[in-house]
């Protein structure tokens, strides 16, 4: 994989954090890089970081050290501000526990990330509306989240995600609050509406079943990202 091919890559990257009176390393020294258009699963046990390596690539937490390029762009040399302005329009989010906002409907939480960008609404909700169609919740647009159920709600995350065209969606055990039929569906559907569209998806998973889905596979292990076989 050339440089010109690599939509995101780390360069030895590093994390560490204080938790009380103790050091906890999450990466160390980490390379890693993701082809344009590719499905890549980062498999790891609970706590092994594989949550905070996913804030470090959308740069909503900073490495210690090393670079994290997204294009011809280093995240690590934008400040905060800037991080949040790049992470709204180029970047989508599916977590494992929905993050849907309950005081919105579904249509209102698949525009929103169209609005924090400046969309006239009378835009995001021409953008929503197909999305709402493609995961099969349209006649829920009016419908609060409440009323949704696990794996409805999850649909409508993945609509949000994709809402604003981000070149990368990050999912963060997307399958995890699910029963295994529903989240094997949810699967399915994240796969294909990414793929179908070009997007980049950085999922990250304890199950081996999820990750056998991907183009690529990596073993977050003692701070190291360890490419596995298919």
């Amino acid at each position: 994989m050339t440089e010109t091919q690599q939509t995101i890559r780390l360069e030895n990257v590093s994390k560490t954090y204080t938790e009380g009176e103790r050091q906890r390393t999450v990466l160390a020294d980490a390379s890693a890089a993701f082809a344009p258009g590719e499905f890549t699963a980062i498999l790891g046990k609970s706590g092994s970081g594989k949550s905070t390596l996913l804030n470090l690539i959308s740069g909503i937490d900073a490495a210690d050290a090393g670079a994290v390029w997204f294009g011809g762009q280093d995240l690590l040399a934008l400040n905060e501000r800037q991080r949040t302005l790049f992470r709204r329009q180029h970047i989508g989010f599916v977590f494992q526990f929905f993050n849907l906002l309950p005081t919105l409907t579904v249509l209102e939480n698949v525009t929103l990330p169209l609005e924090l960008t400046g969309a006239p609404l009378k835009t995001a909700r021409a953008q929503a509306l197909p999305l709402l169609e493609a995961v099969g919740l349209a006649d829920r647009a009016a419908t609060f989240p409440e009323r949704l159920s696990g794996g409805e709600q999850q649909r409508v995350a993945i609509a949000r995600a994709l809402a604003h065209n981000p070149r990368l969606v990050l999912a963060d055990e997307p399958t995890g609050n699910l029963d295994s039929a529903t989240g094997e569906s949810i699967l399915t559907l994240l796969e294909r509406l990414t793929r179908q569209n070009g997007k980049n998806l950085i999922m990250v998973t304890h199950s081996q079943a999820s990750a056998a889905r991907a183009d690529r596979i990596y073993r977050l292990e003692n701070g190291q990202l360890l490419p596995q076989p298919k």
